[in-house]
């Protein structure tokens, strides 16, 4: 299971446009993608369908926001809170997407899309807010991963819809290569 998850770093109190739109551009690449879609930290109260039927009453983006209500009723949208002890296991590894990876904890875009071929989940963090992810989550995340493999800094909404692209055409190339066998 591939899940990106809107880690945010705005105002965990009230709800601001700029969380209604990123949550409605991330529902569309989640669902064409093939990935989980998770919100950490948000100020939701609900199910994930009651959610996403809330979001979608606020925008035309995605087909006024057709996706993000399939990805829950799909189970493939998630509200978690922000992680006290670590995120929850059954969404695998987490890993910090950032264009500064440590060097020790950095995976590439390639070695993450072999594993994820292999059986392997991963928790994709991606920061919604000013200031990206917080220090506290690039030491508590296993991996560090520079989706674009050139230290170059994208536009939330950018590297939302650059990191399942990225992924699942390496997933892609992989698959065709081996003929469809494991690897």
């Amino acid at each position: 299971m591939l899940t990106i998850a809107l880690y945010n770093t705005y105002d965990p109190k009230r709800l601001h446009e700029a969380h209604l739109r990123a949550i409605a551009r991330a529902g569309p690449i989640a669902y064409a993608y093939g990935f989980h879609l998770a919100l950490v930290g948000f100020p939701f109260e609900g199910r994930p369908i009651d959610v996403a039927e809330e979001i979608s009453g606020h925008t035309t983006i995605g087909e006024g926001g057709k996706y993000l209500i399939e990805l829950a009723e799909g189970n493939r949208f998630h509200l978690l809170d922000f992680p006290r002890r670590g995120f929850p296991p059954q969404f695998g590894t987490p890993v910090a997407t950032t264009r500064k990876p440590s060097a020790e904890k950095e995976i590439t875009p390639l070695e993450l899309a072999e594993r994820a071929l292999r059986g392997e989940s991963f928790l994709l963090l991606v920061g919604l807010g000013r200031h990206g992810l917080p220090k506290e989550i690039f030491k508590t995340a296993r991996y560090h991963m520079d989706i674009t493999g050139k230290r170059v800094s994208l536009e939330t909404c950018t590297a939302i819809g650059a990191i399942p692209a990225r992924i699942s055409t390496l997933m892609e190339a992989l698959r065709w290569k081996t003929g469809g066998k494991k690897i």
